[in-house]
């Protein structure tokens, strides 16, 4: 089963692809200054990943997709992106939460995830997540508010157990994060970005279990959340 993954819900495009759920080409590209050029760099970092790993887009099995929450823009495009390439093969679309694969690194640990994303204008997309040892359980839902109260989350996270902050809110707000404690460790500047690998991954274990379809509502619930910034 071969698997395109896309996700632009950042100011970087993630283009990836998967063969039985193992990466056989993967591209990331984000200007290191300047807007972000979604538009201009998906369709090229798409032919690229094809190229580089020998495969035809037509043998693509399945599409998957971050679907945010995250930029507006950029979760605009590689969401219709995903839904031209999926109709024009005739294949599923598998949306996952862009939050869902910040945290999906962390699986293997212990205690509580906070994943954050900028959402601009002094915000950020913000999810709480429990880790399992071999996965990472959303609790509740999204939220997007100021960073002042991811931290206050976060602080009392961190009053009741190990708590990881991870995803690019820290370094968009460092003076707000700067706060949290020491209870509250960071990921680090590998864990900004939604995973690529944990795309694919999941992707690849829902079509397999013939579940993609049943995800479908997340591209509209997700994108319902983004548009709140408009």
């Amino acid at each position: 089963m071969t698997i395109l993954g896309i996700d632009t819900s950042t100011r970087r495009v993630g283009v990836v692809l998967a063969d039985a759920g193992v990466v056989i080409a993967r591209v990331e590209l984000a200007p290191a200054a300047g807007p972000p050029r979604h538009v201009e760099t998906i369709a090229p970092a798409i032919a690229w990943c094809c190229e580089q790993a020998g495969v035809e887009l037509g043998a693509v099995d399945a599409v998957a997709v971050g679907c945010g929450p995250g930029l507006f823009t950029g979760v605009r495009v590689g969401v219709t992106t995903a839904k031209t390439v999926a109709a024009a093969l005739g294949v599923p679309v598998v949306p996952v939460p862009s939050l869902d694969l910040l945290a999906w690194r962390l699986r293997f640990g212990t205690g509580t995830v906070v994943a954050t994303l900028d959402a601009r204008r002094g915000e950020c997309y913000w999810a709480r997540y429990r880790l399992t040892g071999s996965g990472a359980e959303r609790i509740g839902d999204f939220g997007l508010g100021p960073p002042e109260t991811i931290v206050a989350a976060l602080r009392a996270d961190g009053a009741a157990g190990a708590v990881v902050c991870c995803g690019d809110g820290p370094a968009r707000y460092p003076d707000a994060f700067a706060t949290c404690g020491p209870e509250v460790t960071f990921a680090g500047t590998t864990h900004l970005a939604p995973s690529l690998a944990g795309l694919v991954a999941i992707a690849t274990a829902r079509v397999a279990a013939g579940r993609s379809e049943e995800h479908t509502s997340e591209l509209q619930s997700r994108l319902h959340l983004v548009c709140r910034l408009l």
